[in-house]
């Protein structure tokens, strides 16, 4: 079994980062440890939340794992409060990636054109020194934009996606996968240029209309393509899986009346992303 290591916050309620990727890359089949950056009573889409920051625990916790020899087949990072949880997370790819071990990052820190909540305008800078350490990284099209440091266009055609995701790469990133991305009315997906292969590659599925946040959306498309990636699956392919996944988990979060606000029901899609996993291996 392929072990994996996120490093992420968690919510104590609320469908978002390790909430969201401990059960579906368990559901993959993969193994899936946590360095956990901080414990949240909600995410921070409730009005009142506490949080309890972790930052001084990572060290001591990956000093235990070098003593223990403990190994991981591939890193995923996602949400870090901190230009110090960046820092970690670099030092996590050192020492813990290598020949061999994907490391995967999504460079969580804004949407709708601005960053969230407690970041600076330094920080994208930060977190491109991490995204330079990514065999992939996941931006939506805010973060892509921050991380260019351009200004933010909500209305981009599919051959200016792909040139951003070329620019990106073209900064020291081996591959990007812009998401969020809408080329026509109806359609929402995916655009991808492989530095080394010199190659894009896009995915689209239908759009699916919602009158409500859609909170964690991302953290389930980064969650089911790291555990497809960790599965077995050629990049390409765990990303459509992945795009599919999280349009089905919106679907049934739309027609469920008694679906939570604060997140997507992933829960009850779980045995469709095993039947595309199924589906993908033939």
């Amino acid at each position: 079994m392929k072990r994996i290591v996120t490093m992420q916050d968690i919510s104590c309620v609320g469908k978002c980062s390790l909430s969201v990727a401990i059960p579906i890359i368990s559901a993959m089949g993969v193994e899936c440890s946590v360095l956990p950056t901080a414990v949240l009573s909600t995410h921070t889409a409730f009005e009142n939340f506490s949080i309890c920051d972790l930052t001084d625990n990572l060290s001591p916790v990956t000093h235990v794992w070098k003593k223990e020899k403990i190994d991981f087949d591939m890193i995923y990072t996602a949400y870090l409060a901190s230009v110090r949880q960046v820092d970690s997370a670099i030092e996590l790819c050192r020492d813990f990636g290598g020949e061999g071990r994907t490391i995967f990052v999504d460079p969580v820190m804004g949407d709708f054109g601005r960053l969230y909540t407690g970041f600076e305008a330094s920080y994208p800078g930060h977190m491109m020194e991490l995204c330079k350490k990514a065999d992939i990284i996941s931006p939506n099209l805010t973060e892509a934009f921050c991380l260019l440091g351009e200004e933010y266009c909500e209305n981009i055609g599919l051959s200016e996606a792909l040139k951003m995701a070329k620019r990106l790469s073209d900064k020291g990133i081996k591959s990007v996968v812009i998401t969020g991305v809408s080329p026509e009315k109806g359609k929402l997906g995916i655009v991808k240029y492989d530095r080394e292969e010199d190659r894009y590659f896009s995915y689209f599925t239908d759009k699916v209309e919602a009158s409500f946040p859609l909170h964690g959306s991302g953290d389930v498309f980064a969650s089911a393509a790291v555990g497809a990636m960790a599965s077995g699956f050629e990049v390409d392919a765990a990303l459509r899986l992945a795009a599919d996944f999280t349009a089905f988990s919106i679907e049934k979060s739309v027609k469920n009346e008694k679906r939570r606000w604060y997140g997507v029901d992933f829960e009850t899609a779980l045995p469709k992303l095993w039947e595309l996993k199924m589906n993908l291996k033939g």
